[in-house]
Parts: structure tokens; C-alpha cells; sequence
């Protein structure tokens, strides 16, 4: 089974749109997986079936038992984070602050402070209207171990590839360059960087390809809205010809991506002439890498 994962040195290029239609054209003979789990948003545009619900405990985080707290404030001092607040005298935690270190609940010299496991979101199995399976998660609000929870996915998401016999797996992959994108990047076999010919997403696509080559996974790149801006796109071209990074893409903008997301599309379903065609090729050249 191969591995091919999409990311983006941020968000907002598009990496989502090429990922779910990747996935369409894929059908049923590749399994899909959702890394983006601080805002997932593939099932979305690929409008599956939830089939399981599974909740996630990333870490912990304390709170304070009133009836047992003797209002001495020793867990407020030590705090660091400002999450623990007095309220009509008594003491309590507030769980947005709270970074669940778990020091307040060492120091409390009544034991009034319980330091438990973190319902930090949940993660869903489902069947896309493909017919192909989609693993994907929501984290809570200000909640952490984004990348934890990513692995868990990646875990499941390989497992049901094996378990079912399927030789692809589809990944939209977290953007940036932080923990989760590291956790997306794990045991890939190609790795697509979606970037746009902007000063930022020229900066981003340097960062990211250097996270990519730390790893040593091999990679190419979709040029997303090349025409918005030639000259950086020129640059891009030289730059990825210098880092051996292959072009597998260049998209022209195109109002199609807007329009078809309007309509939870792919582009690929929206638009099967000009951007479609465009995209198809993209994939025809993507599975000769894999």
C-alpha cells in the first residue's frame, strides 16, 4: 500500500480542493484521510456517511473539587498560565487556560484538585458518495495534541487500507511546517506540495521542502493560480529544478474552484472540460510517482 499525502506551507493554496478531487477520481479503489484535524473540511466537499464515532483524549487537564477546596490559593500562585480564577471565594480552572501540566494538582495540600484525561475531540470513519473509505477528525475548540491525534488517524487510516486490500491512500495533510504536519509527513511514500506564486507562498514552499528533505521523502509540487503572477511562478520553476523538486502541475486561476466548493463539488465533478482536464492530468502524472 502507498501513501500519497498532500500539504501546503499554509493554508488557503488550494491543498484541500486537489486532495478531495484526487480522491473522486480515485473512486473506491483508495482510501482517504483528513490530517487537517484543527480544521478538517475534505468531508466537506466529499459529503460522507459517518459509519463510526470515536472520542479522543489527547492529555490532561486539572480541575478543582469546591467542596474539598479550603480557598488557601497556592494552586493560583504557582499557576503560569492564568487559568486558575476565584470565584465567590472559591478556586476554579479554567479548561481554555489550563495547559495541563498538572502542577496545582501536586502542590493542593487537601487533594482538592483531580487531574484527569481531556475529551480533546473525536474522529469519525465514513463512506464517501464514491463508495471509498474517509477517516478524518474534529479537534476541540483550543484544544491540543493536534499532531497525536493525527498519528491516531494516519494508524486507522493505514490499517483499513491493509485490512481492505486497497494499494492507495489519499492523505490531506495539515499545512505549515509544525507537529502536525511532521505526524502527516510519517512513513509517506510521495509527498505533494501545493503552493501559489505569492512572496509568502514562495517563503512557505522553501520552508515546507526543507521539512520534506530533513525526512527524506521524495516530492513534487502543484503551482496553484500560476498566471496570478508569472515572475514569482518563473522563480518557483527555477527553484524547483534547483531543489529537484518536480513540477507535476500548473493551474491557472480559474473561478471553477469557488463555484464547484459553493456547490460541495470537486472540481473535477464542476468543471470535467478545462480545469478538470487540467487536474486529471495532474493525478495520471501523480500515480506514475507512486
Amino acid at each position: 500500500m502507498k501513501e500519497l499525502v498532500i500539504i501546503s506551507g499554509k493554508g488557503g493554496t488550494g491543498k484541500t480542493s486537489f486532495a478531495a478531487s484526487f480522491a473522486y477520481l480515485a473512486g473506491e479503489n483508495a482510501v482517504l484521510a483528513d490530517y487537517d484535524v484543527d480544521a478538517s473540511d475534505l468531508h466537506i466537499l466529499l459529503e460522507p456517511k459517518i459509519k463510526k464515532t470515536y472520542q479522543f483524549y489527547g492529555g490532561k487537564k486539572a480541575n478543582i473539587i469546591r467542596e474539598k477546596c479550603i480557598g488557601c490559593g497556592k494552586c493560583q500562585e504557582i499557576c503560569r498560565f492564568d487559568a486558575v480564577k476565584n470565584v465567590d471565594d472559591k478556586f476554579e480552572i479554567n479548561k481554555i487556560d489550563c495547559e495541563g501540566c498538572g502542577y496545582c494538582y501536586r502542590i493542593c495540600p487537601v487533594d482538592a484538585i483531580k487531574f484527569e484525561d481531556n475529551l480533546s475531540g473525536k474522529w469519525y470513519i465514513s463512506k464517501t458518495r464514491r463508495n471509498s473509505t474517509l477517516v478524518f477528525a474534529k479537534l476541540g475548540i483550543a484544544e491540543e495534541n493536534s499532531g497525536k491525534l493525527v498519528s491516531k488517524i494516519k494508524e486507522v487510516a493505514h490499517n483499513l487500507a491493509n485490512e481492505n486490500n486497497k494499494d492507495l491512500l489519499i492523505s490531506d495533510g495539515a499545512p505549515g511546517i509544525g507537529c502536525p504536519v511532521i505526524a502527516s509527513l510519517s512513513n509517506a511514500n510521495y509527498v505533494l506540495i501545493v503552493t501559489e506564486p505569492s512572496l509568502s507562498g514562495f517563503h512557505d514552499l522553501k520552508r515546507i521542502l526543507e521539512l520534506v528533505k530533513h525526512f527524506g521523502y521524495s516530492a513534487g509540487c502543484i503551482i496553484n493560480k500560476y498566471d496570478i503572477n508569472e515572475n514569482i511562478t518563473k522563480e518557483i520553476e527555477i527553484f524547483s529544478h534547483n531543489n529537484e523538486l518536480e513540477i507535476i502541475g500548473k493551474i491557472p486561476y480559474s473561478d471553477s474552484f469557488p463555484k464547484s466548493l459553493v456547490l460541495k463539488q470537486t472540481v473535477v465533478e464542476y468543471d470535467k472540460l478545462d480545469i478538470g482536464k487540467t487536474v486529471e492530468r495532474c493525478w495520471s502524472k501523480l500515480q506514475t510517482k507512486l
